[in-house]
């Protein structure tokens, strides 16, 4: 992502915050999709810019905090420009495995398609966000030590606690908009993965007949949502479950594949290897 902006390589490996200040003026020549493997939290000052995500447009004129999830695709406009000052934090998720901040992130409603929307602020409250964005900054911009990542992540749920409060604040008074594909999806898979008993792999055509799709439309719909088929985005989520159980839990590599319905855990670990260039057990020692 530094690389693409033109901005100089991160301070750490998974994880940057940036000052809207110090960005180049992007040069655009068409309408351009966005994806990315992090999280992504920033507070706007001074923003004329216009960006679409998933199927909404995102309201950026009198909001200031915005928050998206990694996987997810936003869109944006040749006339694009950055906010003129302000924040934007990207963390990938592998900085928060291990800290109950993890599973807190998945539980924000703020971070989804369906009730995603700009957080308008009151002065006060901008005031206090600033704070917290400073310590990150300064934490940020110090030498790594065995201290840095907890001091960075105790700040970050510090700061999307307030978001909480200030969201929940704002959804009593502006609609939340219906349910969209994706988001169903999203649904029925973590359901899946926290509740299933039967010990088999979702498959596409289980979670099209869920939604009285054909198979082929599911995916249709989801690659021009995601960039991402119905099977990609299924392996996603799996390998997510799996590194929740392998940092949580010392269950070994056979059992958490039949956990998640693989017949053998050689087939588990070679996708598990596609998709992060690690074995889990490496994933599991690199938390250890």
């Amino acid at each position: 992502m530094h690389k693409v902006v033109g901005i100089s390589k991160p301070k750490h490996p998974m994880f940057s915050i940036l000052r809207f200040e110090n960005f180049p003026k992007p040069e655009l020549t068409q309408r351009t999709k966005l994806i990315s493997d992090f999280y992504q939290i920033s507070l706007k000052k001074e923003c004329p810019c216009k960006m679409q995500y998933g199927q909404t447009a995102f309201d950026f004129d009198e909001g200031v905090i915005s928050c998206f999830a990694p996987k997810q695709v936003s869109i944006v406009d040749k006339d694009f420009a950055f906010a003129k000052a302000g924040w934007i934090i990207s963390i990938h998720p592998d900085f928060l495995r291990g800290y109950p901040l993890s599973q807190k992130m998945k539980s924000f409603g703020f971070f989804d398609y369906e009730i995603n929307e700009a957080l308008i602020l009151s002065e006060d409250e901008q005031k206090s966000i600033e704070t917290i964005f400073e310590q990150i900054e300064k934490e940020y911009l110090l030498p790594i030590d065995q201290f840095s990542q907890d001091v960075m992540i105790s700040a970050l749920d510090l700061f999307l606690t307030h978001c909480n409060r200030y969201y929940n604040r704002q959804f009593i008074t502006r609609k939340i908009q219906s349910s969209e594909l994706l988001n169903k999806v999203e649904i029925i898979l973590n359901h899946y993965f926290q509740h299933s008993e039967e010990q088999k792999l979702p498959t596409p055509a289980l979670l099209a007949s869920q939604l009285n799709l054909s198979p082929k439309y599911l995916s249709d719909c989801l690659k021009e949502l995601t960039g991402q088929t119905t099977q990609q985005l299924i392996h996603d989520k799996l390998i997510e479950k799996a590194k929740e159980i392998l940092t949580t839990t010392e269950l070994s590599v056979s059992e958490i594949a039949f956990q998640l319905g693989f017949e053998f855990s050689q087939s588990f670990s070679r996708l598990f290897r596609q998709k992060t260039s690690q074995t889990p057990l490496e994933f599991r020692q690199s938390f250890n």
